[in-house]
């Protein structure tokens, strides 16, 4: 009995080191391809991500006055239309990029949202402080004004933090 002791302990003992070299070793392999696969998936995913942040921070540009205003003959319009045409270009422009929410994370999808509501709430504010009588150039002009000396906006607020977050990618 003690002899068969003297083999089989021995035996025992090399199969559990064998085992723990194998199993060490196929993890390590394990690991390592999983590496590989989430560095190949950034490499794709990164592209997509940045044209994401461009297009964003593209839409948040395109949604300030001095930008929307420019792109539109004010003197066409009375008042009323053109605040609803201003609003109706903040509403196409997010819509149009809704889908890149997925690449930003919440906090800047967040602020992205809030400056949204902020200049459709801001649009809106203006067309209520001016008189009946008002012409588009007067809207236009109040607007801006009041746009230019509301310090910090809710779009640069957004824009900052995009473009931080954008940053981290590079």
């Amino acid at each position: 009995m003690i002899e068969i002791l003297k083999y089989c302990i021995p035996s025992l003992i090399v199969l559990l080191a064998t085992w723990i070299v194998m199993y060490k070793l196929f993890k390590n392999e394990q690991q390592k391809r999983e590496w590989e696969l989430k560095r190949a998936a950034q490499k794709e995913i990164s592209p997509i991500r940045l044209r994401a942040y461009e297009r964003l921070a593209l839409m948040l540009e395109r949604t300030q006055p001095e930008h929307m205003l420019m792109d539109l003959d004010v003197s066409q319009f009375t008042a009323a239309q053109l605040q609803q045409r201003l609003l109706q270009t903040i509403r196409l422009e997010f819509d149009h990029n809704l889908s890149q929410q997925i690449y930003v994370s919440e906090q800047v999808w967040e602020l992205i949202v809030a400056a949204r509501g902020q200049m459709l709430a801001f649009v809106s504010a203006m067309a209520m402080q001016l008189p009946p009588e008002s012409t588009s150039l007067d809207y236009a002009k109040i607007l801006l004004t009041a746009y230019n000396t509301n310090g910090e906006t809710a779009n640069q607020k957004a824009l900052h933090a995009l473009n931080a977050e954008a940053a981290t990618l590079v």
